[in-house]
């Protein structure tokens, strides 16, 4: 159950970058890269006993990770249409921007996702900065940072997969409970505890704590309030000891007090799952996964933004 590192044979390199351009890295520079991507690929999954699925780890604002990412994302689903295909992907952030053209290839990504991807979990770097310094109390915070924060919630998704526990959770189990209609298959994510280092010592770490938190619209891994729609569905993972009972009870009532933010025509709308064994350091711990309306905030701020930006015919390399 430890982690194994990724073998050396498997980085796959280019002679050049695809220059923040989606159209590069989906049809010139990142095809000529994506056979040898897909050999790696297979060799992977030759490896495996009962094949799951795929997570693909990439961002949506530059162009390798938008434009040969969503290719790759295509080239397997074409290979492996019956595996599950996860993807962790970064927005663009409503307030800060590193491309001019973000808008762009975000756009042409989300196409792509929504046809593509079983299941899409939505980061984005400002809503990660501002847990690391709200909640962890972080005055510089590094990319290893947010980093950190993605990883633990990555290793919530999966860890049903890896250890033994009492209420198991895979991929498939996931898509069935989360997703009402295929297209909506954009989550926002989050993960309890999050404490700065000098409280730690004096959190008790309870079921209803690691609740209270998870559900808490300041956890959520991405730039949209949860208060400003509904979830149609959600799962909570938690890992540690702790009883199944307490579990569904503290999910009842989170349902309960928080009527108007469910939908009604999905009845217990909230999946639970519980692992035996907690993260590295941790005594308990919990992986919120949310398919809310909310989602749509993002959505709405990457349209607006190609819009404003194609209606000037700006930066016409692009079209």
């Amino acid at each position: 159950h430890t982690w194994a590192r990724p073998s050396t044979d498997n980085f796959v390199f280019g002679q050049s970058g695809a220059g923040n351009n989606w159209a590069k890295g989906h049809y010139t520079e990142g095809a000529e890269l994506i056979d040898s991507v897909l050999d790696v690929v297979r060799k992977e999954a030759e490896n495996c006993d009962c094949l799951q699925g795929f997570q693909v780890c990439h961002s949506l604002g530059g162009g390798t990770g938008s434009g040969m990412g969503t290719l790759l994302i295509s080239k397997i689903r074409e290979e492996y249409p019956d595996r599950m295909m996860l993807t962790f992907s970064v927005f663009p952030s409503p307030k800060v921007s590193d491309t001019v053209v973000e808008p762009y290839n975000a756009t042409l990504s989300v196409h792509q996702l929504v046809e593509n991807a079983d299941e899409c979990m939505v980061l984005d770097n400002e809503a990660l900065y501002d847990i690391c310094f709200r909640t962890l109390k972080l005055t510089a915070p590094s990319f290893g940072d947010l980093n950190h924060l993605i990883s633990a919630t990555m290793s919530g998704v999966t860890c049903c997969l890896r250890f033994p526990g009492q209420l198991n959770s895979d991929l498939r189990k996931l898509a069935v409970n989360l997703i009402p209609f295929p297209r909506l298959h954009f989550f926002m994510v989050g993960f309890a505890p999050l404490t700065s280092r000098g409280s730690q010592q004096y959190r008790a770490l309870t079921v209803p704590e690691l609740t209270q938190q998870m559900w808490d619209a300041k956890n959520m891994m991405c730039a949209a309030d949860p208060r400003h729609g509904r979830y149609l569905t959600a799962s909570a993972m938690f890992r540690g000891k702790m009883s199944t009972k307490e579990v569904d009870e503290q999910m009842i009532n989170v349902q309960n007090k928080n009527s108007s933010y469910f939908v009604e025509w999905i009845p217990n709308n909230v999946k639970s799952s519980v692992c035996d064994i907690p993260p590295r350091g941790l005594s308990m711990a919990s992986t919120f996964i949310g398919n809310s309306t909310s989602i749509q905030e993002m959505f709405r701020r990457v349209s607006e933004q190609f819009t404003a930006m194609f209606g000037r015919r700006s930066c016409p390399g692009m079209q």
